[in-house]
């Protein structure tokens, strides 16, 4: 819970604040921008909600919040922010929210498919979240983009009986228990709309996972920055090889896709697969500025 005593002193007076263990994660921006700003990476309040809608934002950014650093003054009916998750993006792609601590706030994804839904990457287990994804299914399968977020698998693993699939790069002694194991660097199909590409660079092992010839799901190889206009890399979190990561960037160029939906960072739906193509030149002719 966050701690008043703590509060970031940029916020604005009154009910919400973000306390000093915020870790900029941006949840809570993309949740409720009306409400939350930023401050030298750090989540401020820069306006407190003065409508319904404002207010169940707000208290959305709340629970998603992985670090519990959103407080109020008030106490306040939690019931409805959290049956809103998961939320609904596009099509049968939601964002899961409950982001978690231990992977530093990853955004996770549920696919919902007749064929039976998909995890990206795990949010932080809640009671409330477990009865939600069952109320929509369950989950059959979980898709690790990489060994950094995998949070509370376990726990969902335990709730669903899913089968988790990651690349065997990635793999450790935490992870030897993963049912599917993908392995090389070519693209592996694990349903008729669900692929799996090998995009080493982050980690040795990052997947992405590519849906419908439309969703791009990237974990920490690819995301939007807003304020430049661009997708780009994360130079300074490349914890393999940033060489490879660039021939990983070269390899989505053969894929279709409209829709970049990171881990971390801004999601991103282009006017049509040739303008995201065009996007993703663009991010690969940036990187190679930076490849020593």
């Amino acid at each position: 819970m966050a701690d008043l005593r703590h509060r970031v002193q940029e916020n604005v007076d009154g009910d919400f604040f973000v306390d000093s263990s915020c870790i900029d994660c941006d949840h809570c921006r993309q949740i409720a921008p009306e409400t939350f700003g930023d401050h030298d990476s750090q989540a401020i309040v820069h306006s407190q909600p003065t409508t319904p809608q404002s207010l169940h934002r707000a208290l959305m950014a709340l629970v998603a919040c992985p670090t519990g650093s959103i407080g109020t003054r008030k106490k306040h009916n939690l019931k409805a922010a959290t049956a809103d998750f998961p939320q609904r993006l596009a099509d049968a792609v939601y964002y899961c929210g409950f982001a978690s601590r231990r992977s530093y706030g990853a955004v996770s994804y549920l696919i919902v498919r007749p064929e039976g839904n998909v995890l990206v990457d795990s949010p932080r287990f809640s009671a409330q979240l477990a009865k939600r994804l069952e109320e929509m299914g369950g989950v059959q399968w979980m898709f690790f983009t990489h060994q950094d977020d995998v949070a509370d698998h376990e726990q969902f693993h335990t709730r669903f009986g899913c089968q988790r699939v990651m690349h065997s790069a990635d793999t450790n002694h935490r992870l030897h228990a993963i049912e599917r194991k993908v392995d090389g660097n070519e693209a592996v199909a694990l349903d008729n709309d669900l692929t799996a590409i090998p995009v080493p660079g982050h980690t040795r092992g990052h997947m992405c996972l590519l849906y419908r010839d439309t969703f791009l799901f990237t974990g920490d190889h690819l995301a939007w920055d807003e304020d430049a206009g661009a997708l780009y890399a994360f130079r300074n979190y490349c914890w393999y090889s940033w060489p490879e990561q660039i021939r990983s960037m070269e390899k989505l160029l053969g894929f279709d896709f409209v829709w970049v939906l990171p881990g971390h960072g801004r999601r991103y739906q282009a006017a049509s697969r040739e303008a995201m193509r065009d996007k993703l030149l663009t991010c690969i002719e940036s990187m190679k500025k930076f490849a020593h």
